[in-house]
């Protein structure tokens, strides 16, 4: 068990039921790398933006460190990007600051520079790091996107029948009616049949109309009213 699980059964009150053994986690492998690749961009922007100088004069670039604190504030923002839901939005980040990094460091390769030993060491490790990315990135991209995300399913080729229209027919000639099922027809004719009675029978005890078949009708209130019309 993991130590979080350990914790939750110290946290958990007597009656409570114990976490006995955890399932698979849903974060898989890529995107633990894509984390990683994340703290690390996090670490190499903090130290852009801190040792820009130290760095510059390593590589033998004196004059760029605004340019590389500026790479370092775009490594912190892919690298929160890549530990947010955005991962794989952070990962083609770093890919396409890796070829930034490469285009620049490839100028710093030339025979004129002193120090161009550490600029090709610098590259090399740079470009062994976008491939890294880029796998992390793919891999993520894959695994994050659903099947036929932006097209349309069509369902033309479906009728209902798995198996087919002939397959269907007779299908259910062997069901056997359970026995709660089948006193409901004798109910709803002995509904019907009441209704028609009582449609049959009518109001028989209501008073009538001198002359007339029909009931006299109350007034609203249920009070009868007696002789012509009153006037206040």
């Amino acid at each position: 068990m993991t130590m979080l699980s350990t914790m939750s059964n110290i946290s958990r009150s007597k009656g409570d039921p114990k976490v006995i053994e955890t399932g698979p986690s849903s974060i898989g492998t890529v995107d633990t790398l894509g984390k990683a690749l994340g703290w690390f961009s996090i670490g190499l922007g903090v130290a852009e933006l801190l040792g820009a100088r130290s760095i510059s004069r390593a590589l033998g670039m004196e004059g760029n460190e605004a340019l590389i604190r500026t790479y370092g504030i775009r490594e912190i923002g892919s690298g929160i990007m890549s530990l947010s839901t955005e991962r794989k939005v952070g990962l083609w980040s770093r890919v396409a600051g890796d070829g930034l990094d490469i285009a620049t460091l490839m100028t710093a390769t030339g025979p004129n520079n002193p120090k161009r030993d550490n600029a090709n060491l610098a590259l090399a490790m740079v470009i062994g790091i976008t491939l890294l990315d880029i796998v992390a990135a793919g891999s993520v991209t894959a695994r994050h996107t659903r099947l036929g995300e932006g097209k349309r399913r069509s369902y033309r080729n479906r009728s209902g029948f798995p198996r087919g229209v002939q397959a269907s027919r007779g299908a259910a000639k062997d069901f056997i009616v359970p026995s709660d099922m089948r006193a409901a027809p004798r109910l709803a004719g002995a509904s019907q049949s009441g209704a028609v009675q009582e449609k049959d029978r009518g109001p028989r005890n209501m008073p009538r109309r001198p002359g007339t078949d029909r009931p006299e009708q109350e007034p609203l209130g249920g009070a009868r009213q007696e002789g012509g019309p009153q006037t206040h």
